[in-house]
């Protein structure tokens, strides 16, 4: 995409639709799940150590996506709220091994320690696979509620957003590009498979959950991708000009470690163009998905919840 500064976008989401009261009441159904089906009994405190890591803490916004795109499709509410879970699974995994020492070496998340200093590298490395492995295991539930068709496509989402074609080929690219001067092009190869995978195939799970036209699929598919990169914009102008405090996490460690950002390319004003131009191009895709005929404004929150990435402090 062209990132030359333009006017500002100011696209909102829909009137009168009430974000946070939408929210409240989804995350309170995933909060009540994950607290259920991340349990403590695992042995040696591995389970406490698991808890921690996915509890009390971070924004969910890969299970409101989730939840977002079945309200869109008229999808499966409880094949949905298994997926909403493991996507925060798979991401809380990926927080546990990114801030182990052989990765970030970082020591606050979500405004506490991270997971290997409060319980030890070992252990956290042990969480973070038992979690990956739980977040499969809620997926594919054996008492009849979610199709194996379903539960195949979820699995098949989940694990490319998460393996080599998505997160984790991402995290290989952050690391071996500390202190080297990448193109603009290579920056958002980087960050649409670390960041950005995840988020578009949340979006894509929660519309595996329904019956939807390959257009509409493409569609949310697109508004994914760019909500999905926008996110690690915006992350990348927070890490500048937020505090640690506000952030929950260790602030200006991506100039420390010489790692690329889009800061460090194109400049504060030009990557905050370049978050409302990604803003504008995912509203755009949802005005072409036609989830939103027939008087039906089933993409409300979707809508909300890119100008939230897009416009948020934290």
């Amino acid at each position: 995409m062209d990132t030359r500064v333009r006017p500002q976008v100011v696209a909102r989401s829909a009137p009168g639709f009430d974000l946070r009261a939408w929210s409240g009441t989804h995350l309170e159904r995933v909060e009540q799940a994950l607290s259920s089906w991340v349990v403590m009994d695992a042995p040696a405190g591995l389970g406490d150590a698991m808890r921690y890591a996915v509890l009390d803490g971070g924004k969910r916004l890969r299970p409101l996506l989730v939840l977002a795109a079945c309200e869109a499709v008229n999808g499966h509410t409880g094949a949905a709220l298994r997926a909403a879970c493991a996507a925060e699974l798979i991401h809380a995994y990926s927080l546990v091994h990114d801030d182990l020492p052989c990765m970030d070496n970082d020591v606050l998340r979500r405004g506490k320690p991270t997971v290997h200093v409060r319980f030890g590298e070992a252990q956290a490395l042990l969480a973070g696979d038992a979690l990956q492995a739980l977040a499969f295991e809620l997926l594919t539930p054996d008492d009849g509620t979610v199709s194996a068709a379903v539960q195949a496509a979820l699995c098949r989402l989940l694990a490319r957003s998460a393996g080599y074609q998505g997160m984790a080929g991402g995290q290989a690219i952050d690391l071996a590009s500390v202190g080297l001067a990448l193109s603009e092009a290579q920056l958002r190869e980087m960050h649409r498979l670390k960041t950005g995978a995840l988020l578009q195939g949340s979006v894509l799970m929660g519309a595996a959950c329904g019956v939807v036209p390959v257009a509409a699929t493409a569609a949310l598919g697109e508004y994914g991708a760019a909500i999905g990169l926008a996110f690690q914009v915006v992350d990348d102008i927070l890490d500048v000009t937020a505090d640690s405090a506000t952030l929950g996490k260790t602030a200006g460690k991506d100039a420390a470690q010489d790692k690329p950002t889009y800061v460090s390319l194109l400049g504060l004003e030009r990557s905050r163009a370049y978050a409302q131009a990604l803003l504008a191009q995912a509203l755009a895709a949802l005005d072409a998905s036609g989830l939103d005929t027939n008087g039906q404004a089933r993409t409300h929150a979707l809508r909300a919840l890119a100008d939230m990435v897009v416009n948020r402090d934290k």
